[in-house]
């Protein structure tokens, strides 16, 4: 069930490996320190998250995998991140050991969670110095049970108890992520933050609009290198590794005509005089939170007057959606009021022949061939998180206090698009914000970054 430790690499990490070497190696070293670590922040919340799930699937007991390394070329790896869930439900965050697996035992009234990891080969064993993947000479020291038990206040016990524990029971008391109802209710438990996460979310945003305001010192480098795109985009990777764990997504540093491919991140492209820059990126923050934040800029710091058109009406769109976010509201009601406002300026400018009534109906909506992705999606640990909740939990749902999405209508015209005129060709806005529900209306997290056009122009003139 669990995978087993890599072995090493023949020839490069298993010499010399003599009874001379061994002793040699093992010996010599000062004494380990031994201080436990204070209980995290999220200890507490994690574990309530832990109780809720364990009442909605009485008498069983539920394996939640935190995932194993995955490889990006041979014996080399991308940076571990662990799944969702796990780390939602542990507190445990990037500082996770990978393979960990978290058990929730839900038969008694009293669940009882146990946490299961590999602790790192010690000094005394040929894989201190021979294992690539679990040799403290390779990997640096891991914590210990006692430690991650104190931090994450959970009991814990070493990995390769877990097949004997799990081969005792039967098959139909155990469920795993793989479990499609299991999977679906740990995404709808993070539909509404609690306050460990909103605080997290302030600072992932906090951490993303410091990487915006790299981006605008940047752009002068940018326009000067053949691949500008670039300059961007490493800009803001740089504020995420600082300032967080890593990216919550590829960044999307799309100038030009690029910013009409809505997942654009080859990022290869020059960075132009006169064109817009269309900037979707997020810091990712140790607890694994992270922000999805779109603004689009004029490179050289005004709007022409297309632009300008183009970029109010995409902001119009976007204060149409967050005049009506309260609770109560539906999710979905959200997308229908930006696009409202998307079909209205389709007609008015002429690119469609059609009534508005008939323009908003379903079967129609024409006005989509330059709008085609929805307005919100919710916002957490995942950069489009609760993906697997019900319809009727996420975009049929009434808004709650404490849920956190994004608002961030876009228009792209293709710079082949024939059914505008030349000068829209190869225009792409998008503005997004990310939003926390509030008793009365919404928050805009990311109000710190300036969304109207004049002000994104006072902003770049100071930046700069």
């Amino acid at each position: 069930m669990t995978d087993k430790p890599k072995k090493p690499v023949s020839g490069r990490t298993t010499s010399p490996n003599s009874p001379e070497f061994m002793k040699f190696i093992s010996a010599g070293w000062a004494d380990e320190t031994s201080k436990l670590p204070a209980k995290a922040d999220a200890a507490g919340y994690a574990a309530k998250r832990r109780a809720t799930v364990a009442e909605a699937f009485p008498g069983k007991i539920l394996v939640i995998e935190a995932g194993g390394n995955v490889t990006r070329s041979n014996d080399t790896e991308y940076r571990y991140r662990a799944h969702t869930s796990f780390a939602h439900l542990t507190g445990w965050g990037a500082k996770t050991v990978p393979d960990s697996v978290l058990v929730i035992d839900a038969r008694a009234h009293a669940h009882h969670s146990q946490l299961f990891f590999r602790k790192t080969a010690g000094r005394e064993t040929e894989e201190f110095f021979t294992n690539a993947a679990i040799g403290e000479f390779w990997v640096g020291p891991r914590p210990g049970l006692d430690s991650v038990a104190a931090l994450l206040d959970i009991e814990t016990h070493d990995l390769a108890e877990l097949d004997e524990l799990l081969s005792k029971l039967p098959d139909d008391l155990v469920l795993r992520l793989s479990d499609a109802d299991l999977a679906q209710f740990l995404d709808e438990l993070r539909l509404v933050k609690d306050e460990y996460e909103i605080e997290q979310m302030r600072g992932a945003v906090a951490a993303s609009v410091e990487g915006f305001h790299d981006v605008i010192r940047a752009l002068p480098k940018a326009i000067n290198h053949e691949r500008g795109e670039r300059v961007i985009e490493t800009a803001f990777f740089a504020r995420a590794r600082m300032d967080g764990n890593d990216l919550g997504y590829e960044t999307i540093a799309a100038s030009g005509s690029h910013a009409c491919i809505l997942h654009w991140i080859q990022n290869d492209g020059p960075v132009r005089e006169g064109d817009l820059l269309l900037l979707d990126a997020g810091v990712e923050l140790e607890s694994l939170y992270t922000a999805d934040v779109t603004r689009t800029i004029p490179i050289t710091g005004h709007f022409n007057p297309t632009q300008r058109k183009v970029y109010e009406a995409v902001l119009e769109a976007a204060d149409a959606a967050f005049a009506i976010a309260k609770p109560g509201v539906l999710f979905q009601e959200l997308h229908e009021a930006a696009m409202e406002v998307i079909a209205k300026k389709m007609i008015e400018w002429g690119f469609i022949d059609i009534t508005l009534e008939e323009a908003l109906a379903g079967d129609r909506q024409l006005h989509r061939r330059w709008m085609v992705h929805g307005t919100s999606h919710h916002l957490g640990m995942d950069v489009h998180d609760c993906d697997k909740a019900r319809k009727e939990m996420y975009r049929e749902a009434p808004l709650r206090e404490g849920m956190v999405f994004t608002i961030e209508p876009g228009l792209y015209f293709q710079p082949d698009d024939l059914r505008v005129p030349e000068e829209f060709r190869g225009i792409g806005v998008r503005i997004e914000d990310d939003v926390l529900v509030t008793e009365f209306g919404v928050e805009n997290l990311t109000a710190a970054l300036p969304r109207h056009p004049d002000d994104v122009e006072a902003w770049m003139a100071a930046t700069a």
